[in-house]
């Protein structure tokens, strides 16, 4: 059977510096931050009291979501993720109509790294008083690992494949790939994919007791997150989901949808925690395989990327990883692409980090710009050693783009990179 080629038709975000497609766009135009000072952080004596959390307003809430659902509704990862996959839904110009039967061509993979970690503790708090009768019908549902894709799944009517994958900072860029495959393979017209990742300092705490997180910005949120920085003193923990509804392209064109752009393909990996690789640090083997075979993959030579949306932390890897892309590329100095870093505007959204940093790769493409790096000016020296400097933007540019490409990192050794086309 023929592979069948695989088009974006639908965008959905919910970010620290942008709720909906339309203001993140905005904001990363601009390099708008959405990392503010975190009064609960500060009240519990955290290391770094800074954090990017989405803002959501009561009439979003509303618009998703019923005041039955909302009773003791305190999940922030299934909210965001539900909001983004929704928008994403009716972006690409699908029905929210309640059907009688499922929608066996439609399916999603959305992934998280944790679920309802406040609804977990409420949980505890109750049993330990003995008030198990009060959790309420939807404990469960709040805090299963694959409560995001239930959710989504039934808000939708999908009848496909709907399952919810967990692989750290690779979770988003991992979803992605694994609907491209289930599309190109023909088991599905259209997979709603994308990753989401809970609020709060029950997940940032872990990070911050490691001493990964800045603490030098308290006062100063907006300069916290420094990506490829010489100045960069750790990541700006974070929160949010972003979500894309890939489409077969025969499907997307007997729709007339709209498409952002397609997607050629990529690769996941492990580095197997050997040799330099750790739980915490990567493997540059695997690392650089990642991204060659991510390209041999899709039949695209590295002169031919526009752009590079990297993983780039704001901590000591970063010169790490901007070496491996110059290996792996076998590009260097002014023949190095725009390379850019989304965590400076929105700090790292963890499990959500690769959808989200994914659905502004997509923007990029289908608008023609490249968004600028924020609190980057002071490149560190190992990385102006090996690309010209003027790589790291600090300004937009405005620039027709082919080829994108986006990798993720993520605990464990785990790596993925994916290619994206401008549609034509």
């Amino acid at each position: 059977m023929q592979n069948k080629r695989v088009v974006i038709t639908g965008l959905g975000v919910v970010a620290p510096n942008g709720v909906g497609i339309s203001d993140f766009t905005k904001a990363i135009q601009n390099g708008t931050s959405g990392i503010r000072h975190d009064a609960e952080l500060e009240r519990l004596q955290f290391s770094c009291q800074i954090a990017g959390k989405p803002i959501i307003t009561d009439a979003v809430l509303n618009e998703y979501f019923t005041p039955l659902e909302l009773r003791n509704f305190n999940s922030s990862g299934i909210m965001y993720g539900v909001i983004a996959g929704m928008q994403a839904w009716q972006d690409a110009g699908l029905s929210f109509e309640v059907q009688v039967d499922p929608d066996w061509d439609s399916g999603t993979i959305f992934g998280t790294g944790t679920s309802g970690i406040d609804k977990f503790r409420e949980s505890i708090y109750k049993i330990d008083h003995f008030e198990t009768r009060k959790l309420g019908s939807t404990a469960v549902a709040q805090t299963m690992n694959s409560g995001i894709s239930a959710y989504l799944a039934g808000k939708l009517g999908l009848g496909n494949q709907v399952t919810t994958n967990s692989s750290a900072c690779t979770t988003g860029t991992e979803s992605i790939l694994m609907g491209f495959d289930r599309i190109r393979s023909g088991q599905a017209k259209r997979m709603l994919v994308g990753s989401t990742s809970d609020s709060g300092p029950y997940i940032w705490g872990g990070f911050d007791a490691m001493r990964v997180c800045t603490f030098k910005h308290n006062d100063t949120p907006e300069e916290g997150s420094r990506p490829m920085s010489a100045t960069a003193s750790g990541f700006v923990p974070s929160s949010g989901a972003g979500a894309l509804v890939l489409e077969d392209l025969e499907s997307a064109l007997a729709r007339k949808a709209t498409i952002y752009a397609e997607v050629l393909g990529g690769t996941i990996n492990s580095g197997g925690q050997r040799g330099e690789g750790t739980m915490t640090a990567p493997n540059s083997v695997a690392v650089q395989k990642c991204i060659t075979d991510a390209l041999q993959q899709t039949g695209i030579q590295a002169s031919a990327i526009d752009t590079i949306n990297g993983h780039l932390t704001a901590t000591s890897k970063d010169s790490l990883e901007i070496k491996n892309w110059t290996e792996a590329l076998g590009l260097s100095g002014t023949d190095f692409p725009p390379i850019n870093s989304l965590k400076s505007t929105v700090g790292h959204c963890l499990s959500a980090a690769g959808s989200i940093e994914c659905v502004a790769t997509v923007l990029q493409l289908h608008h023609g710009f490249i968004f600028p790096n924020r609190n980057c000016s002071d490149l560190h020296p190992e990385i102006a050693a090996l690309i010209d400097p003027n790589k790291v933007p600090q300004q937009m540019l405005i620039k027709d783009l082919t080829i994108a490409i986006k990798a993720s990192f993520g605990f464990g050794d785990v790596n993925a990179c994916v290619v994206f086309k401008k549609y034509a």
